[in-house]
C-alpha cells in the first residue's frame, strides 16, 4: 500500500489545527524529501503549551534519520545539564539506539554484532548528550496523531520543502 502524502502545514497552521498531546516537552523531528536528498530537522520547546525555544536548520544532501538524529542532538544541546524534561522522538529507531542499545555498542568499542553503525557520528554525539542529561527521559511518540507539538516539529523539519 503506498503512503498517502501529508500536506506540508506551516507551525502557525498546525497551533490552529491541532491540540491534542502532551503540553509540555521537547518535540523533535527530522525530514527528507526524497530520501536521500535535502532534508530538515526541528524541535519545540513547550511548558504549559508555551512555546520557550524552536529551532530548525536544514542539508541539502542528507537521509531521514540523519535528520532525525540532528534534531535530538540540537534540542538536547539546547538544554541545560540538569534539566528534567521528556524529550519526545517520532523515530522509534533514534529513541530504541540510545535508550537500549547505544550503551551495549560502546561497551564494544561503538561495534554491533550485524555490522556497522549506520551515522555513527551523529549516534556517538546524541550518546553523550543524553548521558550528560540524566535527568531528560527520551521517549517515543507517534507521528501524525494530531499531538500539537510533534505536529509543530514535524512543521519546523519540513520548513526547506515550502520555501
Amino acid at each position: 500500500m503506498a503512503r498517502t502524502k501529508l500536506p506540508l502545514l506551516s507551525p502557525e497552521q498546525v497551533l490552529e489545527h491541532y491540540d491534542k498531546g502532551p503540553k509540555t516537552g521537547v518535540f523533535t523531528d527530522g525530514s527528507c524529501d526524497p530520501n536521500p536528498g535535502q532534508g530538515g530537522w526541528g524541535f519545540v520547546w513547550v511548558e504549559g503549551d508555551r512555546i520557550l525555544r524552536a529551532e530548525h536548520g536544514a542539508q541539502p544532501d542528507t537521509t531521514n534519520n540523519r535528520m532525525e538524529l540532528m534534531a535530538l542532538i540540537e534540542a538536547y544541546k539546547a538544554l541545560p545539564g540538569d534539566s528534567a524534561v521528556s524529550i519526545y522522538s517520532d523515530s522509534q529507531l533514534c529513541v530504541n539506539t540510545i535508550n537500549e542499545w547505544a550503551a551495549g555498542w560502546e561497551k564494544r568499542g561503538w561495534k554491533r554484532k550485524t555490522g556497522p553503525i549506520k551515522n555513527l557520528e551523529l549516534v556517538q554525539e546524541l550518546y553523550a548528550l543524553a548521558k550528560a542529561h540524566p535527568k531528560t527521559k527520551l521517549q517515543w511518540i507517534r507521528a501524525h496523531d494530531g499531538s500539537r507539538w510533534n505536529e509543530y516539529a514535524d512543521a519546523l523539519a519540513s520548513s526547506y520543502q515550502r520555501r
